[in-house]
């Protein structure tokens, strides 16, 4: 069965290959700011929805995945931020403190859809400004949901999670498995 990856991140393709499958990337898309949500967890799986559903439409046989991932903090649902300085200031807030990283999957056999949403607590360290210019600088925090990486330079700013560390990279693979044989697919029969 053809396996599809409706998402641009290596993270989710490197997590996934890991895991054993080889999907087939198409990138959706779908425009992520002009989506709105009344949770970060609605907000995920919208868009995670969005992303699977528009790929699938030219793909109708094979089975698609969609994901999002968006960072609860202080009240607030932080995407990319695509820009240096909103990145530095989003970890001087950020540090020493915990954000919960929300991911929405969406898989799609046929007209057949599961979704799911997975949530994960991190705890950021205390880190100092000289090393949030580094990684700033670095260019890695401006193209990921709350402005960090677990799998990358990051990590050495995650000092603890609860809950499924996969889905800090942005597919929670056990969610994934699940949702597979809700579709009638055994995820043992997607490894290569």
């Amino acid at each position: 069965m053809r396996f599809v990856l409706a998402s641009a991140s290596p993270a989710r393709l490197s997590t996934l290959q890991r895991a054993g499958v080889d999907p087939e990337v198409v990138v959706s898309g779908v425009d992520e700011d002009g989506v709105s949500a009344t949770t970060p967890a609605e907000l995920s799986t919208e868009l995670a929805r969005l992303k699977c559903r528009a790929v699938a439409t030219d793909h109708p046989d094979a089975l698609v995945l969609g994901c999002d991932s968006v960072l609860e903090f202080d009240g607030q649902v932080l995407g990319k931020p695509h820009d240096p300085d909103i990145a530095r200031h989003r970890w001087y807030a950020m540090r020493g403190n915990v954000g919960v990283l929300h991911t929405g999957h969406c898989l799609r056999l046929g007209s057949d859809e599961v979704v799911r949403h997975a949530a994960t607590r991190v705890h950021f360290a205390n880190v100092t400004d000289d090393e949030i210019d580094a990684y700033v600088a670095s260019g890695e925090p401006l193209q990921v949901a709350g402005a960090f990486t677990i799998d990358g330079l990051g990590a050495a700013f995650v000092t603890r999670i609860e809950g499924d560390h996969h889905n800090v990279v942005g597919v929670s693979v056990p969610a994934v498995r699940e949702m597979a044989r809700d579709l009638g697919v055994e995820w043992t029969s997607l490894w290569r």
